[in-house]
This record gives C-alpha cells, structure tokens and sequence, in this order.
C-alpha cells in the first residue's frame, strides 16, 4: 500500500481533535441532536483535511485502506463517539459497504453502494425482530418475503435498526420458502416501509438512532434482491467478521482517549496531601487500562491481517473476529468503567464526558452479537476438532412430513 498509514492515523488524530471534539461536547454537554446535518458538514470537513473515507476507493474520493491500514485510522478516528461518522465509516454503514462491495450487481453498485461510499447517502440493514422473531438467533427470522409477478412483496415488523432514520435504503432480510432467508434492496421512499419511533436507548450517537421498521405489502422488484435467493444468511456471515472488527477498532479509540484524560487528570488532582496519581489504588487503574488497551491493540491487529490475507468469507478470520470482539467488547467497558472511578464524583456528570462514554460503550457488548453467543461460537469451533464423529446409523425412511433442521452459525 503506497499510504503512509501512521501519517494518516495521526492527521486523522488531528482532525478529531480540532473539528469534530467541539461538535462531541455540543452533542453530550450541550443536548445537540446527532443529525444528518452534524453528519454531512463533519464529512465535508473530514474531506477537506484529507481524512474521508477509509473504506472508500480512491477512484471515489476515498482512502481505499485494507483492514490493517484501517486498524490504526479507525482506532484514531474512534478517539471521539462521531468520529467513525466524520469520516464515514460507522455501523451500519461500513458493515453494509463490506456486504455490497462482496455481493450486489454492477446496477445495485451504482444506485446503492457508490453513493455510500461518497457520503452522499446513509443506510440501514432490518434483521433483529420483536420476539418470537430473530435476535442473536438469525435462523428466528419470520419477516415473509412471497414471490409475485414482477418481484417480490415483503411483510413483517423489525426493531433495534440502527440508521433507519433518514437511510437511502434498507438491507431487509426476510425469509422466502423453504426455511431460506433472503436479503433485499429497499428505498425509503418505498410506499410498503414505514419507519416507525425512535427507541429510546442507552446510546445517542448514532444518525438515524435506533428504530422500529414496517414493511407491510411491500413490493419491490426481482432486481431489488441482494445476490442469490435463499442465501442471507450466508451473506450475512460476510458481513460479520469486518464489521465486528471495526467496532472494535473504534471502541479502543475512545477507550484510549479516556485513559489519556484519566490520566492527565489524576495528575493534576491532589487528595490526601499529594496527587492521586500517587496512590497506589489509582496506579492499579491506570496499569490495568493499560495492560487491556495493550492486548486489545494487538488482538485487533492480529485478526485485521488474518482478514486481509484469508478474506471475508474465511472461517479463520470470523473466529478471529469474534475472539476479537468479545475480548474488546469488556476490556474496553472495563476501561472506561475504571476511568470514570478515577474521576471520582466529577466521573459521573456528563460534563466530563467520560459517564456519557461508559453509558454508550455497554451497547458494544450487545451490537453484532452479544458476548454469551460469542462464546458459544468459539467454543463450538473449539470443540469441533475434538468431537469423534458418531458411527452411522442405518438409514430409515424418513416421514414425508419431516424436514431438515437448518444448522446455523451464531452472530
């Protein structure tokens, strides 16, 4: 790669720190709501200084990174909560344009990914659904799409989609016969999707929040499906390993940042006649973060370079990726919980920042799948290799009304 990527890191550093810090404290401090306004001009300027556009080609008017190029930009635009969004690489977008670059058409390309990729639109994927519908579980999922003359017509409730408001399009995943699971291009402006309320969540970052999404004989044409019918599922493991790892990248930004300003900070307070960064107790804090930014680092790494040299249907890479996050996903909680204590009392008033970042990191240990079924999925992996295959049993005919049971990798 002929970028100097540590240049980029620290221009992008830079960046944060003079244009989009200023907008972050309006955000939390002074109660500004995160809009596509905020968005857009943070972009505009993003692009100005050279910044925009990490996973954008260059043909673009992008950077056009690898995974290891974007573990050390990510992680420096990830020092504030927006700063994914400034230079346009936040969830869901990076997820989606991973998705799209791997699977959509050359027409789906230009009417769909290229405009993300510029900035010029935002998007949204609808998967996890109201019980009894698909969670961590993406096998649950009973939005129906029914072929119809023409196309397909699409009905069934979504919540927790993140971007919906305000989104060019929506990657609807919707189950189309045969326990098959299929995803399609949805427009906002189609007349079957209604995005519904706002939830009111722990997070606030995010453009477009995180919303409750309709699609109610909704049509859309045979050339709205994303890649082959009946395989979403299998596009939606692609989608996973890089997206898990930068969420998990940008969460170590902000989770360095705050050790950075715990630390300047118990320096320059005193208790007890002498500094507090003099206390043991608090050195053990600052150690412990320390030690965990250090192995989330080169954890992150590690698996950006397995991703790059393996790809993203690599089943190498997705156990990396979920190593990755799980591990990330609680040190970086466990960081930011050991900044607010060293802040004492001021660590919990917004004014500080860091009580706002705690309360928005514990939405990552949940997002892309949660810990508990991370575990699962490594471990079953794990044990795979160990398991002694059973001796076969004679075949017997099968009822007529049985069907196989689908044997699904957890997200």
């Amino acid at each position: 790669m002929s970028t100097d990527v540590g240049e980029l890191a620290r221009r992008t550093r830079a960046f944060i720190q003079e244009q989009v810090l200023p907008v972050e404290r309006e955000l939390i401090v002074a109660g500004r709501h995160m809009d596509d306004d905020v968005r857009v001009d943070l972009q505009r300027a993003a692009r100005e200084a050279g910044v925009f556009g990490p996973l954008t080609p260059v043909e673009l008017g992008g950077l056009g990174l690898d995974n290891a190029g974007l573990a050390e930009v990510l992680e420096a635009a990830g020092t504030s909560l927006i700063g994914p969004t400034a230079v346009n690489c936040a969830a869901p977008d990076d997820g989606n344009m991973h998705l799209l670059a791997a699977v959509c058409t050359r027409e789906q390309a230009e009417r769909h990914l290229h405009p993300l990729l510029r900035g010029e639109t935002r998007s949204a994927i609808a998967l996890t659904e109201p019980a009894p519908g698909a969670g961590s579980d993406p096998s649950m999922v009973r939005t129906a799409a029914a072929r119809v003359s023409g196309g397909w017509v699409i009905d069934g409730a979504k919540h927790f989609i993140t971007g919906a408001e305000g989104a060019a399009f929506t990657i609807c995943i919707a189950r189309t016969g045969d326990g098959g699971t299929t995803m399609f291009l949805v427009d906002q402006d189609n007349p079957g999707l209604r995005v519904g309320r706002r939830m009111p969540t722990l997070d606030h970052s995010a453009a477009g929040g995180h919303c409750e999404v309709t699609f109610a004989d909704c049509f859309v044409p045979d050339e709205a499906v994303l890649g082959d019918v009946g395989a979403g599922l299998r596009y939606a493991q692609v989608r996973l390993a890089p997206s898990r790892l930068a969420f998990c990248m940008s969460w170590l930004g902000l989770a360095a940042r705050a050790h950075e300003m715990a630390a300047a900070h118990i320096t320059g307070r005193s208790s007890f006649g002498r500094p507090i960064s003099e206390h043991g107790m608090a050195q053990a804090h600052v150690a412990d973060n320390e030690i965990d930014i250090a192995a989330a680092r080169a954890l992150v790494r590690s698996v950006a370079r397995v991703l790059d040299t393996d790809g993203l249907a690599s089943s190498t890479a997705r156990h990396g990726a979920a190593i990755a996050k799980t591990f990330v996903a609680e040190a970086v909680w466990r960081v930011l919980d050991r900044v607010v204590q060293l802040y004492g009392g001021l660590g919990i008033c917004e004014d500080h920042l860091v009580a706002r970042f705690l309360v928005e990191a514990r939405g990552f240990r949940i997002y892309e799948g949660s810990s508990e079924v991370l575990r699962t999925s490594i471990a079953r992996r794990v044990l795979r290799a160990h398991t002694t295959p059973a001796p076969a049993a004679p075949i017997a005919a099968a009822p007529a009304s049985a069907a196989p049971t689908p044997v699904l990798e957890s997200r």
